[in-house]
């Protein structure tokens, strides 16, 4: 089943990308730091990657 705040991470950060308004970047970097918390080091790596993608925007 995996980590849902990781799955839902990643839709928001997608939703961030699509939209590009403050509010959505907020909320997924909100997301982003939740599912951080429940993690496990594979998904961290990608909790980063998806972090760093969100930075430039």
């Amino acid at each position: 089943m995996g980590n849902p705040l990781f799955q839902q991470a990643k839709k928001a950060v997608a939703r961030a990308k699509e939209e590009k308004t403050e509010r959505a970047i907020a909320v997924a970097k909100n997301t982003l730091s939740s599912a951080f918390a429940n993690a496990n080091d594979a998904e961290r790596k990608q909790l980063h990657d998806l972090r760093d993608e969100l930075d430039a925007l």
